[in-house]
C-alpha cells in the first residue's frame, strides 16, 4: 500500500523508524530488533539509509524483510549527497524489484571531509528523478525550525513548496521537543499553500548523551521543561529512560488532542521504547 492511501483513510497513525546496520556481522542484531517493532503492528516503518549510499544493500535487504516476513508496510529512505545518477537509478531499481512503492526522498549530510559527487545539489532534483522512474509514493523532509543551513525561513519554506511542486506526497518532520513550534510551522506553510500531509516526527530521549547529539546535529530546541528533566534524571539510566519515554508520549497526546494524525517515532532500533510508547496510546490510537 502506498502511505499516501493510508493518509487519506482519515485515521490516526503511528509509524517507527529503524536503521540497516553498517555492517554484516550486524544485519542479524538489527533485523531481531525490526521484527520486535515490526510486531508492534505499526502503521508503516521507515529505513534509513546510510551516508553516501554506505548502507544501501541493506536499507533493501531490510525493508525487503520487514514487507515480505511481517506484513508491515515500509517506507525505504534514498540520499542523493555524493551519489551518481547511475546509482540512484539501480537502486530505484532495486526498490522496484523487492516491490518497495513507498521511497523517502532525501538530500542528505553533507560529508566531513567535503568529499561530494555532484550529480545532485537538492532533494527535489531526487524526487523528480523518482517521479520519472515509476509509480512511487515519494515522502520528504520539513523542518519545523528551519533547516540548520538555511538561514531565513522564508527561503525555507519556499524550497518546501518546490519540493512539494516537484512531487512529494508527504512530509515528515525532523525531531522536535515542543509541539507549539510544529504548530506555529503547521499554520506558516498551510498560509504559504503547502496542503500535503505532514507527519510529526518524535525523538524519545533516552540519555543525556543522545539529547546532546541530537541538539548538535539538528540545531533543535530544547524547552526549559525538558532540559530540567534530563538535568534531574539524565544520571541515572533507568529513570532518564522511563522519563524519555513518558515526555515523548505526552507529546505525542498533545499532537493527537490538537488534530495531528500522522506520527514517526524515531525508535532508534528499541523495540521496548517503541512498545512503551505505544503502551501508552493503547486506548488513543486504535
Amino acid at each position: 500500500m502506498k502511505i499516501s492511501e493510508l493518509f487519506n483513510q482519515d485515521k490516526v497513525t503511528l509509524s517507527f523508524e529503524v536503521f540497516p546496520p553498517k555492517k554484516m556481522d550486524d544485519y542479524t542484531k538489527v533485523e531481531f530488533a525490526a521484527k520486535e517493532i515490526a510486531a508492534l503492528r505499526p502503521a508503516f516503518m521507515s529505513i534509513t539509509y546510510g551516508a553516501g549510499g554506505g548502507t544501501s544493500q541493506y536499507t533493501v535487504d531490510l525493508a525487503k524483510d520487514i514487507r515480505s516476513k511481517y506484513g508491515t508496510e515500509v517506507l525505504a529512505h534514498l540520499t542523493c549527497v555524493s551519489s551518481t545518477r547511475e546509482h540512484v537509478s539501480k537502486m530505484i531499481e532495486l526498490f522496484q524489484e523487492a516491490g518497495i512503492e513507498n521511497i523517502m526522498a532525501l538530500r542528505g549530510d553533507i560529508p566531513k571531509e567535503g568529499l561530494n559527487v555532484h550529480d545532485y545539489q537538492y532533494a527535489c532534483e531526487l524526487i523528480r528523478e523518482i517521479k520519472s522512474k515509476g509509480d512511487f509514493c515519494i515522502g520528504g523532509a520539513c523542518y519545523p525550525e528551519g533547516h540548520i543551513e538555511c538561514e531565513h525561513k522564508k527561503d525555507d519554506i519556499r524550497y518546501l513548496k518546490e519540493k512539494v511542486e516537484t512531487g512529494c506526497d508527504f512530509l515528515t518532520t525532523q525531531m522536535f521537543f515542543d509541539n507549539n513550534i510544529f504548530y506555529n510551522f503547521l499554520y506558516r506553510i498551510r498560509e504559504a499553500g503547502i496542503h500535503v500531509p505532514v507527519v510529526a516526527g518524535i525523538m524519545p530521549i533516552t540519555n543525556k548523551r543522545q539529547l546532546a547529539r541530537s541538539v548538535q546535529m539538528s540545531g533543535t530546541n530544547v524547552p526549559e521543561r525538558f532540559r530540567a528533566i534530563v538535568d534531574h534524571f539524565g544520571d541515572d539510566p533507568q529513570a532518564m529512560k522511563q522519563a524519555g519515554i513518558i515526555y515523548a508520549s505526552e507529546q505525542i497526546i498533545d499532537l493527537i488532542a490538537n488534530g495531528v494524525k500522522h506520527i514517526h517515532v524515531y525508535s532508534m532500533n528499541k523495540p521496548d521504547v517503541a512498545a512503551a510508547i505505544q503502551a501508552n496510546l493503547s486506548h488513543i490510537i486504535e
